[in-house]
């Protein structure tokens, strides 16, 4: 499976996470976006404020004026944005023999977040046994748990290390294991 990486738009809203949550917008020069390790479309002026707006748009950022400066603060939903982008890039560690099992029960007035939860489970490489039980060799990485304690859902959710299954031989040919 080939490695995934970030957008340019989730790597900026990571690098504001770990810096705090804000920057100076002074800051925002092409020279400091590429230092940042934001590299693509981002190479002149113009179109880092272009990104930046779009960024306040979305309500991933937003503006804040203070003592005569301008900063970048980035929201709530940034901040789940880029953490459901880091919780999207899987991790392939050496099976151990045992099953991971997540089986959820999200209320229908949380339909946006079941479907972003099926979505997370089947980019971690999680396979679909029921519309609510999902199953894979593999544990989620670490985001992927902060995600859904942050998102609210980890209180509609189980899961589970399973060592033993009645018949598992579909489900090995599925992973590609022995």
């Amino acid at each position: 499976m080939a490695k995934k990486t970030l957008t340019a738009t989730s790597k900026f809203l990571t690098y504001l996470i770990a810096i705090g949550g804000v920057l100076e917008q002074s800051l925002l020069f092409p020279k400091d976006i590429k230092r940042m390790g934001i590299t693509g479309q981002w190479k002149t002026a113009a179109s880092v404020r272009s990104a930046v707006y779009e960024l306040c748009r979305r309500g991933y950022i937003k503006l804040e004026d203070k003592n005569a400066k301008r900063f970048l603060k980035i929201t709530r939903k940034g901040e789940m944005e880029a953490l459901f982008a880091k919780a999207l890039l899987p991790r392939q560690d050496k099976w151990d023999g045992k099953w991971r099992l997540v089986m959820f029960d999200i209320p229908e007035q949380a339909r946006e977040k079941r479907d972003k939860l099926r979505w997370l489970l089947k980019k971690n490489n999680f396979f679909p046994l029921q519309a609510s039980v999902f199953i894979s060799p593999y544990a989620l990485n670490r985001e992927a748990i902060l995600f859904l304690k942050r998102a609210g859902l980890i209180s509609y959710i189980r899961i589970l290390k399973v060592e033993e299954m009645d018949d598992d031989r579909d489900l090995k040919k599925h992973f590609g294991l022995k």
